[in-house]
Formats: C-alpha cells, structure tokens, sequence
C-alpha cells in the first residue's frame, strides 16, 4: 500500500473519532492534557486493533462481519448520538461548570462504535494484499487517530461552553448521521 493511500485512509478513518473527540473535551472536567492523550490513546488503540482483528478474521468470518457490522455501527452510534441529543435538549445549561470526565465504560463504546468501519478495512486489506503484513498500516492508522483525536479533545477544550450545546447538538446528529450512512449504504448494497 502506498504511503498517500496508507495516510488518506488513517485520516478518513479518524474523522468519527475526532468528532467525539471534540465533544468530550467540552464535556470533560480533565485537563487538557490528560482527557486528550486518554481520549487518543483509546480511539487510536481500537482503530489500530480493529484492522489487525479484521485482517485475521477474514478467512474465517468475513461474511458474518460484513452482514452485521453496519447493524452494530448504527446501533451503537444511534445510541451515543441519540443520547447526546437528549443531553444537549434536557439537560440544564451548566456553562462554566465542567461536566465529568469521560468513563471507561462511555470510552470504550465509544471506541467500538467509531472504528468499526476499521474492521472492514482489516478485511479487505486481507484480500486486497494477501500476505503482507497488516501491522504497519495498521500501527499508522492507530498513530493518526491518537494525533487526530487528541487534537479534537483540545479543539473541544477550547471552545468550550461558548458552544457546548451546539457542540452537543452536532455532535449528537454527526453520529446519528454516521451511523444511518453506514446502514444505508450497506442496505443499497
């Protein structure tokens, strides 16, 4: 795989985690620093293992994943965005009080939900490339992810309450959004 693919690819495959990424570090009461190097950590961490997963999966249940995997995405994006929503509309303003840190259970379905399109690459690396091995692309996809969503995080800091329900609201419709577009494409086939 050329080097320009390998980074267009990590790039395009980062955008859903950044989009958390910069509503998590409105949300978050963390500092700066270390909300976006956990952030980063765990969505480059599954981005980069859900290719590798993907790659030794491919022989054994590509056809399973592939019937599913666009169920499981719009589900758990539907549901992470659709609670974002109900936050953002439901919730009290608390401009200038810091909501929480994001949790370990919030965290890792967020990490599933924004890198299962990275299982399907897995794939297809698979039979696009047999015999190479999946390890520096996807180290390289886990690498731009963990830049990209840390950058997020303080991207989020940033403008922080100034646009937090606003955020909050996009956010939410961004995954909404992601996750009726994979459902979509893959029921038009």
């Amino acid at each position: 795989m050329e080097i320009t693919t390998l980074l267009l690819l990590a790039i395009s495959l980062s955008m859903d985690a950044f989009s958390v990424a910069v509503t998590a570090g409105i949300k978050s009461n963390q500092s700066k620093a270390r909300e976006s190097i956990k952030i980063g950590f765990f969505f480059g961490l599954f981005q980069g293992l859900m290719p590798t997963l993907g790659y030794y999966m491919a022989n054994s249940f590509s056809e399973l994943i592939k019937a599913y995997d666009h169920w499981i995405a719009f589900i758990l994006l539907s549901f992470i965005g659709g609670k974002m929503l109900y936050e953002a509309f439901f919730t009290p303003d608390d401009c200038g009080i810091a909501e929480r840190e994001t949790d370990l259970k919030s965290l890792l379905v967020l990490s599933v939900a924004t890198s299962i399109d990275a299982l399907a690459v897995g794939i297809s690396f698979a039979a696009l490339y047999p015999g190479q091995s999946i390890l520096p692309p996807a180290a390289t996809i886990a690498f731009i992810t963990f830049l990209i969503s840390a950058f997020g995080v303080l991207i989020g800091k940033k403008i922080g309450c100034m646009l937090q329900k606003k955020a909050e609201i996009l956010g939410g419709l961004i995954l909404v959004g992601i996750g009726i577009s994979i459902l979509v494409k893959h029921l038009k086939g």
